[in-house]
């Protein structure tokens, strides 16, 4: 305090001994050895041990029902989250012998012992029977955290965290908060005196430092006050609290090398015998280090327990690090990884995490830029949603994210931060591979990257743990007095720093960093090769730090109530010393024999200059390391792999058609006698999905999920029925409480409502498409949308879920551009299906009538789950109401009317036998009303209308593809047939194909049909109006159709060009057609 020599001293020494003990961190600062008593005080804080349960003290003996269920809530405690992710482990580990998870009563009774909870005589049926709310003689987990809800859920995200203080303090109250009753404005002004006090003396810096450490002890004592946003550019574990290394450190370091070395040699070699398959080396020498402390100490494999492992999201360019380590686990052999990128022949692997391509390796497609880490926030939010509602154990099942600082650019990373902080994913862990470079160049020269994501993850709700300098770098960070080398650390670019990288010399950083800044006592013991050496080596190649800040981050998953990121900064090409930390790293894709020996050499690989030059002419083979299964370092990895549960990444997708039963043919036929009362396919799919959801265990696992459009989708009436899921339950009174469809939210909800984010949404829907693979539980997703708002706008999305193996239904619900009328320009649907068609596991329907839908529904139900295979159904759905007629007695081609539905045509309604001359329509959707209509005003012309429903034009084009393919390489055969040409080939007519799709849909077809085709359309912009006069503008309407028909009929000297003249007077269509989305001079 004497040091002070100012009013900080005076003050102090006047404030009581409480003030005093506020005031001690101030005082701390003024002395020496400061710097040891914050740092083992910091480490202190960061490793919370778990809460145990607490147990019961009502003694024994005839409690009732409610007394019992006081004391369960006691026993668990309102906070203690931990103590109700044992009670979820316990449960499980009980239930799980029949995958049934329910207990009996005496299995029930010994779980309540276990926690504090013991039960005799007969309190054990009392106990039982709050519980068993149907009677069965068994409680589902479900049931048990219904009764419970309000104390639980049992994730660790427990509702203590809902009262977590996020917020900020309001900018208007910095002028105006010491006039306010709570204030005393002269003990703030004194507050401020001292501050200013410490400032002078001791300087900015020392002064951050300082704030921060106030701040966080605030936060940890319950003080709701936000702490800012950015901390220093230091490690956020200091040395004095890292753990002890528990693996053999020489032995991973030896094993990281022989992965680094393959994975580069692979992508070298592969380029040389096979020019341009391209790859990256630089990727995974920079997050290489992490990687293995990852797979040696974290990565839960399938077969750890409390659910099937850890889903893990690679960084998609730096998969042959992965294929790297497989060669050497013995799962991959050597002819594979030789043919890395050529795959056609079937040897080889894939380019990056692609499930389907390497079904049984990868899990989880990551490579385009963005996606990846959404769909790792929604991974672990449906990993919780699978717990919460007791479909599953995913208790220790935790979800990795990889991703690359130049990737944090797209939207999708930006908006799955703030996705997970506001979900509380306490079961997510990302890790930010900050090295500084994009494909071109610097992340951001100019800025500093690491304290930039800083903000943005502390500030979305993440735990940051800040992994940047390594054990000799941070020597001189640690004895740093005054914080001035923290603070050039600080202002120097991200570019200067990738350029220090990339010269590697310890003259220039020892001039800029330390000299020109008034710096270089603090590194006069070190020569320029070991400067530049400390250097050289970040903190995301240290494994010691990295084990730190992955165990931190696993406990922070285990206890904690927050999502987790790590900002690990490395090298990009660490270890390549010719272009390590270069602009042109991304794009090397080969090395010469100079390169690989130097490579060789720091890497410790034993080879010789020889064996290099023999294997570095792309001769292969020659130059990959692997010691053999009996290597210390081999068995090293092995055995750690199997002490965390399997060797990882592996893809183990449960066969649901065995597991699974899916319902009867007869629960499809609601549809089949029609209905006269209008009504529209969006209202039917609504009731069937209502019918499939109570169908025991099958309804369990069908999972509705929409964008915040519930309500137009006719399914608010869920609401209240089925319940939308919410984690933390519902604290708050709905407006619509009183009613009997009342907006009703609960842990174990079944609904899903994801907000207005397509993108997240589609995200959500693969982790639940693929949970029969990632977790053995299948659940059947059903996400109804905008149509407009899928294909267009997430398409890139849709392919992922293709390359994830998804399974599930896409519903584009208020499609055509037509039908949904109001809406305009950028909300008309007329390419979806389209679309759908250049994804080859899509198939996308286009049903007009309510038993068109259940059959398709059937059909998609059973190839997903009763035929296993990995597809992905689009069906367009109409908000438009009209009569649902019943299924057609007679057969197309001999085939019954279900059937042809399914193989996306069959004739609707015959021609009437009594006119002289008669025209084929093809129509679907909606506009299938305006092709029947069409019968009648064609009727008035004397002429015949057989009516066809294209339910998929899509399917109708693929086998007619594969027939001509077929066809094309069988010379020696008859030509091939396909069933649209056994439908519409052997015709010399017309045929008039409308619907509410764009004409090139109709082309996918339209050379199967014989003769004369008339193809109707919605081409152009969409826009505002009736459907009327929309469908007029569009030229789809009947009066269109009628039209149509008479001008090819008349072409074909069938009937007089006068009669369509005279039929285009009636009507009043003309050609002219003014368009102001396309003609420059309109109006």
């Amino acid at each position: 305090v004497r040091a002070c020599r100012s009013a900080l001293a005076r003050r102090f020494c006047s404030q009581s001994a409480k003030m005093m003990r506020w005031t001690a961190p101030f005082k701390r600062l003024a002395q020496a050895g400061v710097e040891t008593a914050r740092t083992n005080r910091l480490g202190s804080r960061l490793y919370t041990p778990m809460i145990k349960f607490r147990a019961g003290s009502t003694a024994l003996g005839d409690r009732s029902a409610e007394e019992l269920l006081n004391q369960l809530r006691s026993v668990i405690g309102k906070d203690s989250s931990s103590s109700l992710l044992q009670l979820s482990n316990e449960w499980f580990g009980r239930a799980d012998k029949d995958r049934s998870m329910q207990l009996q009563a005496e299995e029930l009774s010994s779980l309540m012992a276990d926690v504090g909870l013991p039960l005799e005589g007969k309190e054990v049926q009392t106990f039982f029977e709050v519980f068993d709310v149907n009677k069965s003689g068994s409680v589902s987990y479900a049931d048990f955290t219904a009764t419970l809800r309000g104390e639980m859920p049992q994730f660790a995200a427990s509702l203590a965290f809902m009262n977590q203080y996020r917020g900020h303090y309001p900018s208007a109250m910095v002028s105006s908060g010491t006039d306010l009753a709570i204030f005393d404005k002269a003990e703030a002004e004194e507050w401020i005196e001292s501050l200013d006090a410490v400032i002078q003396h001791h300087g900015h810096t020392r002064t951050r430092f300082m704030l921060h450490d106030l701040l966080d002890e605030a936060v940890r004592k319950g003080v709701k006050v936000s702490p800012p946003i950015t901390t220093p550019m230091i490690n956020s574990i200091p040395t004095s609290a890292e753990p002890s290394y528990p693996g053999d450190l020489a032995m991973e370091r030896r094993v990281s090398n022989l992965v680094r070395w393959n994975a580069a040699v692979m992508v070298s070699d592969g380029n040389k015998r096979a020019m341009g398959v391209g790859g990256h080396i630089g990727t995974f020498a920079s997050i290489c280090d992490v990687w293995e402390v990852g797979m040696n100490h974290f990565f839960r494999g399938k077969a750890y327990g409390g659910g099937q492992g850890d889903q893990i999201y690679m960084q998609g360019h730096a998969s042959p690090g992965a294929y790297a380590r497989a060669y050497l686990e013995g799962r991959l052999s050597l002819e594979r990884i030789m043919n890395f990128r050529q795959e056609v022949g079937g040897k080889g692997v894939s380019s990056y995490p692609h499930p389907r391509l390497m079904p049984d390796f990868w899990e989880n497609p990551t490579v385009s830029m963005g996606i990846g880490p959404l769909c790792a926030v929604t991974q672990a939010r449906f990993f919780r949603y699978l717990h919460l509602r007791g479909m599953a154990d995913t208790s220790a099942c935790r979800v990795w994210c990889f991703i690359g600082d130049g990737e944090m650019d797209e939207p999708e990373s930006i908006y799955a931060i703030a996705r997970a902080g506001y979900e509380r994913l306490n079961n997510l862990i990302m890790i930010v591979n900050c090295n500084y470079q994009r494909l071109d160049g610097p992340v951001r020269g100019n800025s500093k990257v690491i304290q930039e994501f800083e903000g943005v993850f502390r500030g979305a709700g993440f735990d940051c743990i800040k992994l940047i300098w390594g054990s000799e770098w941070n020597k001189l960070v640690d004895k740093d007095p005054d914080g001035r080398f923290i603070e050039v650390l600080e202002r120097t670019p991200d570019g200067d720093c990738q350029r220090y990288a990339a010269k590697q010399d310890g003259a220039l950083l020892r001039k800029e960093m330390f000299d020109d800044n008034g710096l270089g006592d603090r590194v006069a013991h070190l020569t320029d090769a070991e400067l530049i050496s400390a250097y050289m080596q970040p903190g995301g190649h240290d494994h010691k730090k990295i084990y730190a800040a992955m165990l931190q981050a696993e406990k922070n998953a285990e206890s904690g109530g927050r999502p987790s990121v790590i900002l690990a900064k490395t090298l990009k090409g660490f270890s390549l010393a010719t272009f390590q930390g270069r602009n042109t790293v991304h794009q090397q894709k080969t090395m010469k024999d100079d390169e690989l020996m130097g490579f060789r050499t720091v890497l410790d690989i034993p080879l010789t200059d020889e064996q290099i030059k023999s294997g570095g002419e792309g001769q292969g083979g020659e130059f990959f390391r692997n010691p053999g299964m009996d290597s210390p370092e081999v068995k090293y990895m092995v055995e750690q792999r199997q002490r965390l549960g399997g060797f990882y990444p592996t893809r183990q997708p449960a066969k649901v058609s065995s597991i699974i039963e899916i319902p009867e043919t007869g629960t499809y036929t609601l549809f089949d006698k029609g209905n006269p009362k209008p009504m529209s396919t969006t209202m039917a799919f609504a009731s069937l999905l209502r019918k499939l959801m109570k169908m025991g265990d099958f309804g369990k696992r069908c999972v509705p999920m929409v964008t915040d459009e519930a309500r137009t989708f006719g399914m608010n009436a869920f609401f209240h029925e089925f319940k939308i899921h919410a984690p933390f339950g519902q604290h708050y009174t709905p407006v619509d409480h009183d009613i009997l469809m009342k907006y009703s939210e609960a842990p174990d909800g079944q609904i899903l409502q994801e907000g207005i984010s397509e993108a997240g949404a589609l995200c959500t829907w693969i982790a639940c498409g693929t949970s029969y693979a990632s977790q053995g539980c299948p659940m059947l997703p059903f996400f109804i949308y905008y149509s407009m708002f899928g294909f267009q706008r997430v398409g890139d999305f849709i392919w992922q879920a293709a390359d994830a193996r998804s399974r599930g239904f896409l519903l584009g619900a208020t499609a055509g551009r037509t039908t949904l009328n109001g809406e305009g320009l950028q909300h008309q649907d007329g390419h979806s299906n389209l679309f759908a068609i250049s994804n080859p596991a899509c198939i996308a329907w286009d049903p007009a009538f309510a038993y068109e839908l259940a059959y398709i529904i059937e059909d998609g139900i059973y190839k997903m789950w009763g035929q296993d295979k990995d597809l992905i159904y689009y069906i367009s759905l109409y908000n438009e109401n009209h009569p649902m007629p019943e299924v057609p007695k007679h057969t197309t081609c001999g085939v019954s009317t279900k059937e042809a539905v399914l193989k996306g045509l069959y004739k609707f309604q015959e021609a009437p036998a009594d006119k002289a001359l008669s025209v084929r329509v093809i129509s679907s959707g909606s506009i299938m009303q305006q092709a029947l209509r069409a019968v009648d005003l064609l009727a008035e012309f004397g002429v015949g209308v057989e009516i066809w429903s294209a339910t998929n034009i899509g399917e109708l084009n693929r086998e007619a593809f594969k027939a001509e393919r077929y066809s094309r390489l069988h010379p020696m055969e008859p030509k091939k047939s396909c069933w649209v040409n056994d439908c519409l080939g052997d015709y010399d007519g017309v045929t008039v194909i409308s619907s509410d799709n764009i004409s090139q849909y109709h082309q996918l077809i339209e050379k199967y049909c014989g003769g004369d085709v008339v193809n109707l359309g919605t081409d152009g912009f969409g826009r505002s109006d009736t459907r009327e006069q929309l469908r007029r503008f569009f030229e789809i309407d009947s009066e269109s159709i009628c039209v149509g028909a008479l001008t090819a009929l008349a072409r074909q000297g069938k009937v007089e060009p006068q009669v369509a003249q005279d039929a285009m007077d009636k009507f009043g269509i003309k050609y002219e057609r003014q368009d102001i989305t396309m003609d420059k001079d309109w109006p």
